[in-house]
């Protein structure tokens, strides 16, 4: 798949607020997660994407994590109804927005879902089963999916945040995985790269236009994705680390 623009939204002062389980031994830095934010656009217009920038929520400390509010495919925008009760109304100030360029449809209460546990690979999606997306939700998904020509699996996360904390597609039919994927059933199809346990946090690693977004400081997963022959471009996510985030929540792609 070959995107033309991502939506990005800039973190607010009071990101610090946001949900997380990350226990950081220093608290999460404005000014530094203000320039990370910067160099990740950079990132995404270097390879050839037009980013639209959204201002902060100020009444959502992770409205900045705008992949949960929306799953984009070539022909309809999905309008989640995000997991966390605090994070429910972030999805409306993207509808607007996405409806400029793709006809829109939305999942309803009592379903959830996160864009976070929706990964697309060529014509199918799977979907994570998570605290975030629930049965419901999922199903409202993969119904709108198979409308527009679409096939989905959905796949119990576990432990994890969301789906694409420990899977994401690198291109060349093959997945990046944590060890607790290396052997799960719905993703046997595909051939698969097993990011060690003490690089875990590496699995979320975002193909975009041949390239691959890859969080600065995992050596052994840069070595193991090197043998795909892509472009790499590592990034500093500290702070956004520290907020449970990576580098697929912070856009957009379509």
């Amino acid at each position: 798949m070959m995107f033309t623009y991502a939506v990005v939204r800039k973190p607010g002062p009071n990101f610090a607020r946001g949900l997380t389980t990350a226990a950081a031994t220093d608290p999460p830095d404005f000014e530094t997660l203000v320039g990370q934010h910067t160099e990740y656009i950079s990132a995404l217009q270097s390879i050839g994407l037009e980013v639209i920038v959204l201002d902060c929520l100020p009444d959502h400390p992770d409205a900045y994590f705008v992949e949960d509010t929306a799953v984009v495919a070539a022909d309809v925008a999905v309008i989640t109804n995000p997991g966390a009760e605090s994070r429910q109304g972030e999805e409306e100030t993207i509808a607007s927005v996405l409806a400029e360029y793709r006809r829109t449809d939305r999942i309803r209460p009592p379903g959830t879902v996160d864009g976070g546990d929706v990964l697309q690979v060529g014509n199918h999606f799977f979907v994570g089963l998570s605290e975030r997306t629930n049965h419901e939700g999922a199903g409202q998904l993969g119904r709108i999916f198979k409308r527009h020509g679409y096939t989905y699996a959905t796949v119990a996360v576990g432990e994890g945040l969301h789906l694409k904390s420990s899977v994401n597609y690198v291109g060349r039919n093959t997945l990046l995985v944590t060890e607790d994927f290396a052997s799960n059933e719905q993703l046997k199809a595909y051939d698969t790269i097993i990011v060690d346990r003490h690089e875990s946090y590496a699995a979320n690693t975002l193909l975009v236009n041949d390239h691959l977004l890859v969080p600065r400081g995992y050596p052994g997963t840069r070595r193991k994705l090197d043998a795909l022959g892509l472009k790499i471009i590592e990034l500093d996510t500290s702070e956004v680390r520290k907020m449970d985030g990576g580098l697929t929540c912070m856009s957009l792609r379509f």
